[in-house]
């Protein structure tokens, strides 16, 4: 099995930091077994929903989000690279939290051969809860070219762990993969190119939908993608969305749906997207421990006087500390969580005008139907 040295750049919203690397494969998986137990009774919270007309009602919301880096080094404590912690593990809190308010369901994103199989530790350590995505993300495509075999063993790798991985119904997507020329300092366009086309050829052996990553590039994705979309006829989700209406639009009409998080909600052209995007086509994420919703993004204004779902009436449910002031049952500031999720179903819902129980139902409703999450095993 090939080993790669470094990881590059991961990134799924703009202006990303760098991720905070995990020690080594055999640590993660031994802290990653202590994990599992202390999450178990936590498995199932519920989520209350918020009408946007006022009027609260009390039934349970049940959010999917389909796009979290649960694999991170954060969530272990590991912040900018630095070989030390700055807390300890507190992954068993950062699921508590979220299945707190009804967060059911977390497929964690695979964004390197790496990250994939930890992805697809997490799945086993927390089945029926936690399921993964395997491929390579467009900033780390440079790893094709790195890779000690060669990139075409790389692309085999992948295939193979995706296959074993699909055959214990732990994964339920190909991706994170696309174009980013955002972020071309990280990785070329002609390299992104290359083992974006590369990966599809991977993606229609395996017949899993697709998560993908499109910023700055619409054209180019499109161009590429093409000539495959006989092949693949589950389509996926196009995760993280910030393009334009019309960009949105086409996508839809080649029958993928979009992801939205809080880097979909920062402006006001964000809001005009969301607000276009049919409810039928529309999954929800968060995109941790990135692209948190902050005091200055279009969207926070949606929240402004309203009840936030799954939170107190009254600000935040949770205490927020620096991370050098972890205590436990805090988050810490400036990294997104997804127990966040209801906040970005709350703006969904403001700028739709329709209620936050609508937002989410269909939400949790066209995420199972695409990647199943076992929801039919239950």
């Amino acid at each position: 099995m090939i080993r790669l040295a470094k990881r590059a750049l991961i990134t799924s919203c703009p202006l990303r930091p760098q991720r905070s690397p995990l020690p080594t494969n055999g640590i993660w998986r031994g802290i990653s077994r202590s994990w599992a137990e202390g999450v178990r009774q936590n498995r199932y919270g519920a989520g209350m929903a918020q009408a946007h007309d006022g009027e609260k009602t009390m039934k349970e919301l049940k959010y999917a989000d389909v796009g979290i880096n649960l694999t991170d080094g954060t969530y272990q404590g590991f912040y900018n690279h630095h070989s030390n912690p700055s807390h300890p593990p507190d992954l068993p809190s950062v699921i508590s939290r979220a299945s707190s308010v009804g967060v059911r369901k977390f497929m964690v994103t695979g964004s390197d051969l790496e990250q994939s199989l930890q992805a697809i530790d997490l799945a086993k350590q927390y089945p029926g809860q936690c399921y993964a995505t395997v491929g390579v993300h467009p900033c780390s495509a440079m790893q094709f070219k790195k890779a000690k075999d060669g990139g075409e063993k790389l692309l085999e790798e992948l295939e193979k762990v995706a296959r074993e991985g699909m055959g214990e119904g732990r994964v339920v997507a190909f991706g994170e993969f696309g174009l980013d020329f955002d972020r071309l300092g990280h990785c070329g366009r002609e390299v992104q190119e290359t083992w974006f086309g590369r990966q599809l050829e991977v993606a229609v052996k395996l017949q899993l939908p697709l998560f993908l990553h499109s910023r700055a590039a619409h054209t180019s994705f499109l161009s590429i993608l093409h000539p495959y979309l006989d092949h693949l006829p589950r389509r996926g989700l196009v995760h993280s969305f910030t393009g334009t209406i019309s960009e949105m639009l086409e996508l839809i009409d080649l029958g993928f749906h979009i992801g939205i998080n809080g880097c979909s909600l920062k402006t006001e052209e964000n809001l005009d997207v969301v607000k276009a995007v049919p409810l039928e086509r529309l999954q929800l994420e968060t995109d941790g421990p990135w692209c948190e919703i902050r005091p200055s993004h279009a969207g926070m204004k949606i929240l402004k006087g309203l009840d936030e779902v799954g939170r107190g009436e009254e600000g935040e449910r949770w205490k927020k500390v620096k991370k050098e002031k972890w205590e436990e049952g805090a988050m810490i500031k400036g990294r997104n969580e997804p127990c966040e999720i209801g906040k970005v179903a709350k703006i969904v819902a403001g700028v739709k005008g329709v209620s936050v129980e609508a937002v989410v139902e269909a939400a949790w409703k066209n995420s199972v139907g695409m990647f199943g999450l076992g929801v039919e095993e239950e």
